[in-house]
This record gives C-alpha cells, sequence and structure tokens, in this order.
C-alpha cells in the first residue's frame, strides 16, 4: 500500500476505534472487517479521485467523529462550510463516497452476524442480536424448550408444526432504495469478506480474494446509484422474483431438512411430509392497485404468466439433475407398468435437450418417467414464454401441465416405488427436496393477491343500478345495499351485458375480474380490500367475481387500517358472519387483513399498537362465536412507525390465539433483501417464522391483567389526543414538516412505481404511510414513532406515581408492552435532535423555530421517561452489539445529513450562494473531470449537481439507519 497514506490511514482507523471502546465479545471482528472494506475503499478513492478529494473525505469523518463524541453544534457548522465551499462535481463524489461508506458498513455487519451466528452452533451458546433484541428463534432450541420446559409431548410438537402454516407476502412497498445491480455487488463483497477470514485460507487464494474485494468495491462505487426512471410494477415483480432465484427456491428445502433433523434430535423418526404446508409465498407485486394507476389489468397477467414461466424454468433447470441420480432399475409394479406405456408411446430422440436427449431404455424406469416430466415441464415453460410474448401459444393445453396434481402425481409414484423396493434413503435425497420444493411453489411459484379500495367496487355498481334504472348503489343505506346484493347472489341471470356504459376506471375494475377469470385459480391467493368498512363492501366483491365468471372465486379480505375502522371490524365482521348466505359461501374459513402503517399516521404508534392488540382479540372472540377459523393477515411495514421490528418478538407479542398455527405477514420492499438478500438471511428468516408460530401456539403469552389493560386504555387516549393536537390540529405543523424535512423532494429518488400522495393537493392525511416516515426518518427525529408516549406517561405518573410501578411490571412481564417499548427505544438510539435542529436552522422559518424547539423538548422527555419505565441508565444498555453497530454508523450519517440539509437550503434558497473553492475531484483520465457525473442529471430543474447530491444523502441515510419508510 506504500506509506503514502499510511498516516491518514491511521488515523481514520484510530478513529473509529476511539469511538467504539474495545471488542464487545471475543468472537467480535466488526472492527476489523470495517477497517478493511474502509482501507480498500479509501485507497480506490485515492487512485480514482486524487488526493485532495480523499482528504477532505477524512476532513468530513473526522469533524463529524468530533461531533458525535460531544454533541457540539459547532462541528456540524464546520461540516457544513467544507460542504457548501465543494463545486458541484465534488459534493456529488463526497456524498456518493460516504453513502457507499456506509454501505460497505452494512455488509460487514451482515458478515460479522454469520460469523458469530456459525460460531455459537459449534459452542452452542447465548446469542444476542440487533433484529430479535433478546431472543432468536432457533427451531431446534424451539422444539427442546416446548419439549423440555414447558413438558409437550415430541408428537404433540410434530403434529402442531405439521398443520402450521406461515405465509409471506412479498409486496413491493417503495422503501427499497438500493438498485437491485448494487445489491448483486454487495453479495459479492460478502462473500469476499467472509472467505477472507476462513481459517484454512492459503496465501495465494487471499491475494486473489483480496483483489477481487477491490474489484467489486470500486464496481460498486463506479455504478449509478441513482434509478434515472421510476421503476414499473413489472420490474418491481421482476425484482422480487430474483430472491426465489438467488436465495427462497434453494433455501426453502435446505431448511426443511434442518427441521427434519431437529424433530429427530427430539426423538421423532419422521420427516416433515412434502405436502405439509410450512411454508408459503404470495405476493402484491403487479396485484396492488390500490392508489397506483400503473397497476393495470395486463400488469396482472404479464405478471403472473411470468410467474408461471420462471416456476416452470426451475424446476426444468433442476430435472435433468434428477434423472441422474435416479439411475436405479429396481421398481414397483405400479411404476414399471407407466414406464413400458411411456416407453412404447415414444419413439424418437429429442435433439433439443443436451443429456438424455435419445429414447432411455426401458430398465431405467425412473429415468423414463422423469423423461416425460421433463418434457412437460419444457412444454409449460414455452407456452407460458408464448402466451407472455405473443398473447396466444401454438402448444395445446394439455401438453403441459395445467394443474399441480398432475405435477406431483408422477414424482409421488417414483417415491412409493423406491420406499416399497427398500431404497427409502435414495428416495429421501434429491426426490423428496424436489416434492417439497412442487409443494411450496407450485406451478405459479407464488400466488397473487389482488388488492384494490372499496369505493372502486361501490363505482362499478352504482354504474350497473343507474344502467338499470332502479336507483343509485352509492346513494343507498347499507340494508338497501346487503339487501340487493344478496337477491342478486341469489339469482340465476345475469346482471350486466356487454352494453353497460363504462369509464376508463370502471372498465379497469371489471377487467381485472376477466384476468382472474381467464388465469388458471393456483395464480392467485386473496383479494384484499382497503377502506373497507362495512358487509356489502364484501358480498360487493363476491357479486362482481361471480358476474365475470370466476370459476374458483378468490378468498376476500377486509383490510382495516384506521384507527376508528379498527375499532369498528369487531362488529363488521360479526354482520357480515349473521348473513347466512355469506356463512354458507366461506365454509368456516375467513381471513381479515390488519394495516400497521395508516392507523400509526392516523393516531400514532402507542395508540395503534394498542387497537391492533385489541382489535385482533374481539375480532377472535366474534369468530369463534360463529364457528369460523379466521386468520389475521398482518400488513406490517420494514420501520418501527409502520408496523415493523423483529420478527421473533412482533409474533409472540400478539395477543394469545390470534395466531393458532396460521400466520400470514407482509415482507415489504427493503425487508426483503434484509430476509432474503443471501442463503444464511433467507435460512434464518424461514427458521424465525416457523419456530415463533409454533411457540406462540403452543405456549401463548400471557394475557394482561385488568388493571394493565384500565391503565393503557387510559394513556392511549392522551397519547392519540396528544399526537392529533400536533399533527392534525396544530397550524403550523403541515409547513413546519414540509420544510423541515426533505418531503418535498422524497419522489425524486424514483424508489417506487406508485405516486407518493394519494391525492395530488391536500395535507398529512393525503400522504402516503411511506413518505411520511421516510421524511422524519431523513432528519433523525423519527417524530410518528415516539409523538404521544411522552405525554400519555407522564400523564400516569402524575395522577399517581403507583402507575410508575405499574408501568415497570408491564414491562418486565408483558412481551406486548415490551417490545412497543424497546422498539422506541432503539429508535431513539438512531435518533439525533441536534441534526434535527441543523435542519430547523438552515430550512425552516424563524417565526417557526419555537415550534422546533417545543418538539425537540418534547423528544428528550419522552426519551427520559421511557429510560425510566424500562429501568435503563442508558439507550440499549441490554444490547450491547446494537449500540455497537450504532455507533459505527452515526458519524457517516451525520456527515450526510449535514450535506443533505445544506444541499436542501441551495434548492430551496435562490438568495443562498457560496464562492465554491477550485475543482479537487482528479478523473483518472485527465480529460474528463468530475464535472461530467453532473450531466447525468441533464433535465434537473436545480442548479447543477444539487438534486444527485440530495438523492445520494437519502440513500446514504436509509442505509445507515437501515430504515427507509
Amino acid at each position: 500500500m506504500g506509506t503514502r497514506n499510511l498516516e491518514k490511514l491511521a488515523s481514520i482507523d484510530a478513529q473509529l476505534r476511539q469511538l467504539v471502546p474495545g471488542k464487545v465479545s471475543e468472537d467480535d471482528k466488526l472492527i476489523e472487517y470495517d477497517a478493511l472494506l474502509l482501507d480498500r475503499f479509501l485507497d480506490i478513492l485515492q487512485d480514482l479521485h486524487g488526493e485532495d478529494l480523499k482528504e477532505t473525505v477524512q476532513e468530513c469523518y473526522e469533524l463529524s467523529a468530533e461531533y458525535e463524541s460531544k454533541h457540539d453544534p459547532t462541528k456540524l457548522e464546520e461540516l457544513g462550510s467544507v460542504f457548501t465551499s465543494l463545486d458541484p462535481g465534488d459534493s456529488i463524489v463526497i456524498a456518493k463516497a460516504f453513502s457507499h461508506m456506509l454501505n460497505l458498513a452494512n455488509l460487514a455487519e451482515e458478515v460479522q452476524i454469520a460469523y458469530r451466528r456459525r460460531q455459537k452452533l459449534k459452542k452452542k451458546g447465548d446469542f444476542v442480536d440487533e433484529n430479535n433484541a433478546t431472543t432468536e428463534s432457533d427451531i431446534e432450541e424451539t422444539f427442546k424448550k416446548l419439549v423440555w420446559d414447558l413438558k409437550k409431548s415430541p408428537q404433540e410438537v410434530f403434529d402442531a408444526l405439521k398443520n402450521q402454516t406461515v405465509d409471506l407476502v412479498l409486496t413491493a412497498h417503495p422503501t427499497q432504495s438500493v438498485r437491485r445491480s448494487l445489491l448483486q455487488k454487495h453479495g459479492r463483497i460478502r462473500d469476499c469478506l467472509a472467505q477472507l477470514y476462513a481459517k484454512d485460507i492459503t496465501p495465494d487464494d487471499k491475494q486473489e480474494l483480496d483483489e477481487a474485494l477491490q474489484r467489486e468495491i470500486q464496481a460498486a462505487f463506479r455504478t449509478d446509484e441513482i434509478r434515472r426512471t421510476p421503476p414499473t410494477p413489472q420490474d418491481e415483480m421482476r425484482g422480487g422474483m430474483s430472491y426465489f432465484h438467488e436465495t427462497i427456491w434453494k433455501g426453502v428445502p435446505k431448511f426443511l431438512r434442518r427441521v427434519d433433523t431437529a424433530l429427530k434430535n427430539i426423538g421423532i423418526n419422521e420427516r416433515v411430509p412434502y405436502n405439509a404446508p410450512l411454508i408459503q409465498f404470495s405476493s402484491w407485486m403487479g396485484g396492488d392497485r390500490d392508489g397506483n394507476p400503473r397497476v393495470t389489468p395486463e400488469v396482472t397477467r404479464d405478471v403472473c404468466l411470468l410467474a408461471r414461466m420462471m416456476a416452470a424454468n426451475l424446476y426444468y433447470s433442476q430435472i435433468e439433475d434428477l434423472m441422474f441420480e435416479l439411475s436405479m432399475w429396481r421398481c414397483n409394479e405400479e411404476l414399471r407398468v407407466r414406464a413400458d406405456e411411456l416407453h412404447r408411446s415414444s419413439r424418437r430422440d429429442e435433439k433439443h435437450y443436451i443429456e438424455f436427449w435419445k429414447q432411455v431404455p426401458p430398465n431405467e424406469p425412473y429415468r423414463v418417467i422423469l423423461g416425460d416430466v421433463r418434457d412437460k415441464l419444457y412444454q409449460t415453460r414455452e407456452r407460458s414464454r408464448q402466451l407472455l410474448a405473443h398473447g396466444y401459444s401454438e402448444i395445446p393445453e394439455e401438453a403441459a401441465y395445467t394443474n399441480i396434481e398432475q405435477f406431483l402425481e408422477p414424482l409421488e409414484l417414483c417415491y412409493r416405488s423406491l420406499c416399497v423396493c427398500g431404497d427409502r434413503p435414495i428416495a429421501d435425497g434429491s426426490l423428496l427436496d424436489f416434492l417439497r420444493q412442487v409443494s411450496t411453489f407450485g406451478l405459479s411459484l407464488v400466488r397473487l393477491d389482488i388488492r384494490q379500495e372499496s369505493d372502486r367496487h361501490t363505482d362499478v355498481l352504482d354504474a350497473i343500478t343507474q344502467h338499470l334504472e332502479i336507483g343509485s348503489y352509492r346513494e343507498w343505506s347499507e340494508e338497501r345495499r346487503q339487501e340487493w346484493l344478496l337477491s342478486e347472489l341469489s339469482s340465476k341471470r345475469p346482471l350486466f351485458g356487454p352494453d353497460l356504459p363504462k369509464t376508463e376506471e370502471i372498465a379497469d375494475v371489471l377487467d381485472t375480474f376477466h384476468v382472474i377469470s381467464e388465469l388458471p385459480a393456483s395464480c392467485f391467493g386473496a383479494y384484499i380490500i382497503s377502506m373497507a368498512t362495512a358487509p356489502s363492501d364484501v358480498l360487493a366483491v363476491e357479486l362482481l367475481q361471480r358476474e365475470c365468471r370466476v370459476q374458483q372465486p378468490l378468498r376476500v379480505v377486509p383490510l382495516f387500517e384506521k384507527l376508528a375502522d379498527l375499532d369498528a371490524a369487531p362488529a363488521a365482521v360479526a354482520r357480515l358472519f349473521s348473513i347466512e348466505w355469506y356463512r354458507n359461501r366461506i365454509n368456516g374459513k375467513q381471513e381479515v387483513m390488519i394495516g400497521y402503517s395508516d392507523s400509526g399516521k392516523d393516531a400514532g404508534r402507542l395508540s395503534a399498537a394498542w387497537q391492533l392488540y385489541k382489535a385482533q382479540e374481539e375480532l377472535i372472540q366474534v369468530a369463534k362465536e360463529f364457528c369460523v377459523k379466521l386468520t389475521m393477515f398482518h400488513g406490517r411495514g420494514g420501520t418501527v412507525g409502520r408496523g415493523g421490528g423483529p420478527t421473533h418478538l412482533a409474533i409472540l407479542s400478539q395477543p394469545p390465539e390470534t395466531i393458532h398455527g396460521f400466520l400470514r405477514v407482509t415482507i415489504q420492499g427493503e425487508v426483503i433483501e434484509q430476509s432474503f438478500g443471501e442463503e444464511h438471511l433467507c435460512f434464518r428468516t424461514l427458521q424465525r417464522f416457523t419456530a415463533a408460530t409454533l411457540e406462540h401456539g403452543m405456549h401463548p403469552p400471557v394475557s394482561p391483567k385488568p388493571e394493565w389493560r384500565a391503565l393503557m386504555d387510559e394513556i392511549a387516549v392522551v397519547a392519540t389526543e396528544n399526537y392529533r393536537s400536533i399533527v392534525f390540529k396544530e397550524p403550523r405543523f403541515v409547513e413546519y414538516f414540509r420544510l423541515a424535512t426533505p418531503e418535498l423532494e422524497y419522489g425524486r429518488m424514483n424508489i417506487g412505481s406508485r405516486p407518493s400522495k394519494r391525492k395530488p393537493s391536500g395535507g398529512i392525511e393525503s400522504l402516503r404511510a411511506i413518505p411520511w416516515i421516510f421524511a422524519w426518518t431523513q432528519t433523525r427525529f423519527h417524530l410518528p414513532v415516539w409523538l404521544g408516549f411522552g405525554a400519555a406517561f407522564k400523564y400516569a405518573i402524575e395522577k399517581d406515581i403507583k402507575n410508575l410501578r405499574m408501568l415497570q411490571e408491564m414491562y418486565n412481564a408483558w412481551p406486548f408492552f415490551r417490545v412497543t417499548i424497546d422498539l422506541v427505544e432503539m429508535v431513539f438510539a438512531k435518533g439525533d435532535p441536534g441534526i434535527a435542529a441543523l435542519y430547523d436552522k438552515l430550512l425552516v422559518s424563524e417565526d417557526l423555530w419555537s415550534f422546533g424547539q417545543l418538539l425537540r423538548s418534547n423528544y428528550e422527555e419522552t426519551k427520559s421517561l421511557l429510560l425510566q419505565i424500562a429501568g435503563h441508565k442508558d439507550l440499549l444498555e441490554g444490547n450491547p452489539y446494537l449500540r455497537q453497530r450504532l455507533r459505527l454508523r452515526d458519524s457517516y450519517i451525520t456527515t450526510l445529513n449535514v450535506c443533505q440539509a445544506y444541499t436542501l437550503k441551495s434548492i430551496r434558497d435562490p438568495e443562498y450562494s457560496v464562492t465554491p473553492r477550485p475543482h479537487i475531484s482528479k478523473e483518472y483520465i485527465e480529460s474528463k473531470p468530475a464535472a461530467e457525473l453532473v450531466n447525468l442529471n441533464p433535465a434537473s430543474e436545480y442548479a447543477p449537481g444539487l438534486e444527485d447530491t440530495l438523492i445520494l444523502t437519502m440513500k446514504g441515510i436509509a442505509a445507515g439507519l437501515q430504515n427507509t419508510g
């Protein structure tokens, strides 16, 4: 590396070590990993852009580190003056450098977590981690806990497991702010780093890995981080599906093998049956049209066909391996007869295959059977490809697989035959894995949910009733609506013909139902109605499905999100269940979705969490009265403000009896990458969900004591009032929010395919929950998460000092309350009101400064009350690993915050000008200065370079806080 930059490097390395006092534990390699990646990156930065630029980066880092150690606001101003003196090209390079360094810090953390996990499995010790606070659900430990500590019999555990289902629903919520091109490079950096620290590495390996590491770090840095066009719903779907290719497809059978092993270790000598629905996958990508005009019926059709093509292709790519493996000649009579029939009927060579292209001889009966499966898979894939490309296919439907039973049948035949002939160990190899994949993914890979707003169905029915001249459906009372819908549902005649006058919106709704009726039923999951409030909302969808000739109607799922809707949900569902026609239709099963994001935005986190808890309890009670098995579908976001947080704790803090072996939950945006980005993350995700669902069912959490409930009811009212008095009733709030955060600029990130607002004009109410949270996360103030808590706790303690003891008891004994408080504490650890104050000073008009000051003192007061209830002196004192990791990230994030605040100032204030110093970034090819970077965005309406710098800071901060929306 030469001595040229050792002194400087030493300083940044020393600073890293000062910031983070020592190792947290013996197996703590985080600082080593971080320093290595940083060293490599700073070398690359110097080679590409020259020493001056690298020194500027270090100067920024040092000022930021000094601010972090003493929280002296003058350091932020010094940092600001460094940024304001840079020319546009330089500020882009520096923002990009810090954003990149944060991504590298995240990768170092992931490798560290995986390393500690392996160490832990070697010595079976304890394990604490950010994403799970104090519990990590290892499937084997969960089994042993249930059998040994809770005295359940192994058979009971096995029976419960076989009958449970976790359905993970991937949604393209616009919070994944990293491009796929970069995610792949990050994966390779992670792999290189992990291999560099492997035990059995030779010096040559080390040198080659080091070169590869530098190459990937440089490739990531040289890739444009900014999406120049918004993604289409098809792009989002392809992005989501890439995780199946990369980790989920192989991850599911691998995980189920681990479950088999864990069962063996508690004395069960059976495997999980391949058709036990332990894990299922659904998707909203291309099906969620709520407020997204870009999701058209055509998009829905494309997405389904694309998923079918991908599924057939994944099976097809594995079937030849299976043919190689099953070379046995012993088989049972049933299989021999089938093989002979097939052998007689196929007499030609298949030149389009690479392996087994000549006719398979009859003394290899398994290969004959699998050869036929391969032909059908080939046709299935080609049929989907032709339908997708041209809208029709020359391959007849009967030549391809149309349902899962046809596909499973020959595979089951091979499995049975092997077992009968004494070859069960062979049957339980790749064939079992393949059977498990077929049972999990079917022919459609994932089931697509359709989501639409209830108003859109009302519009369609209104057009129909007006056309039939029987009045306006929209103006009818609920009773009248139900009466008419039920009479139509019982009648045999069609409700409307092709002459129905249709607006574009009405045609869109009806065409969606037609797409559902044309495609195989296995493509679809649920039909979700957002903003559902009454039984007629559900019956309307049932009627439209019938009218559009959907052969196997989708289950209809009402979604309750706002506080008032959650409150009214149990009564609405009871009214629905009391309709005899509907009870006969659902056959004892109903699903209800509850939304975490909008309820939080509507009333604040504390009241929303409590209302969600109570609504679930009451809904389960209603379902019991009508003998219906109710499934709760949880719509959680990634951030705490949108119901996110550690999986294991989130599940175990649900009310008793609300999961009972069936959990459906959304995995949104950036959380998809955190859950399935690589093999070990995928394994951990499947394990967490399965283990926590099993534990919740077999060992339900405690129910809250009556006095805890009473106190929660009382303080939730105070919290809601306090939250709404500021967010909705304070006249200065909207103006303050728009000025103090980058909310107005959020749309430029091109993260998602849907608009950031439901209605273009309008205040906080019309703003989507994601940008609302995103904006406050960027300024490190996190207002929607904590606002209301302070007022509620202060009220309770001032009313009666005994309440403090009760709140502490609730924290220690009640999982729901503990999780709620712990998550807010984690958010406080990521927050910094000093940074928010800088945004105020630069961007907010002076008459609003006092309002910002008021909110910041509220922040501090809430934080100290929270610590008092949790019994902690400092934030995160129970989680040293997370504290260490946040400290490592802080200096990078602070630099980006300052850069963002000053960039916003330049964008919004035309009067604000400084004279930049001369350009410092040297380009490798002298004739091309870094000013070229400015030309990547020629259409920007702002001064050169500002928009790109701003977007880079947004992406960097989102990466650093590991939460976008």
